[in-house]
């Protein structure tokens, strides 16, 4: 646990909590807090509890804690490839609380909205149409607590934000849009972005009123973001846990 916001120290990755930024790391069975928030006499700032920036990360049953900016995947220094794999981990806030420009693969985890006056799960932040990053989300279940408003899958924080949720169940109640521009009538970058959902289920999934730029993926094009096209050959470093979990993840 730990409290500094980026208001204290001046960038919001140094307000970190824990700050992971080797490669081939691997975190289990853990809970990191940034409780910033928790005191009413903090003015609101970004407040970081787990920052991810190098490469071949496996986070599992890990649950990270904070309101705005929780987890930062992000790439690290010069842009330097970032792979990350989380399983089956919590993951709460409110304003752009999984944000970064990471090559993230989320499976079976709980994204939780705190109450706010506005929830953004997601703020990727692709810059380039070639750079190699992106979000996917496999089979995770989006909550969100009773008093949470104005509820979105996600905004672009640069002009190429890419996000993907696979077989998703969408509890809580996500805006008809789904999607927001960064700065409502200043910036235009949901034309550029990659926003997609494949089989959303549940009160928050609305294929039918979603943001015209976003993509409601066939079987065919929610394939091409399985998990052995998105990482590739090269994943010997995710070292899955059983055989029963390999032969789970060779099937999507």
């Amino acid at each position: 646990m730990y409290g500094d916001g980026a208001i204290n120290v001046g960038v919001t990755a140094r307000s970190a909590t824990l700050d992971a930024a080797g490669d081939d790391f691997r975190l289990e069975n853990l809970t990191i807090q940034n409780d910033y928030a928790l005191n009413p006499a903090n003015p609101p700032s970004q407040a970081v509890a787990l920052s991810v920036t190098g490469d071949r990360y496996v986070v599992t049953r890990v649950r990270l804690l904070g309101a705005q900016d929780t987890l930062f995947a992000g790439k690290g220094p010069n842009g330097k490839m970032s792979r990350q794999y989380f399983s089956n981990c919590y993951i709460e806030g409110h304003v752009d609380f999984i944000f970064g420009n990471a090559k993230a693969w989320f499976r079976q985890c709980e994204l939780h909205g705190i109450a706010n006056q506005a929830v953004i799960y997601t703020a990727q932040s692709k810059a380039a149409p070639d750079e190699d990053s992106g979000y996917v989300f496999d089979h995770c279940r989006l909550t969100a607590d009773p008093a949470a408003r104005y509820i979105a899958l996600g905004r672009p924080w640069r002009p190429y934000a890419t996000v993907v949720f696979l077989s998703t169940k969408i509890v809580s109640q996500v805006i008809a849009e789904g999607w927001r521009e960064w700065t409502p009538g200043e910036t235009n970058k949901l034309r550029t972005s990659y926003y997609a959902e494949y089989r959303s289920v549940g009160v928050g999934a609305n294929p039918s009123g979603r943001e015209p730029h976003s993509h409601q993926l066939t079987d065919g094009e929610a394939a091409r973001w399985s998990l052995n096209v998105f990482f590739g050959v090269a994943k010997d470093w995710l070292r899955l846990e059983s055989s029963g979990e390999k032969r789970k993840l060779r099937s999507r």
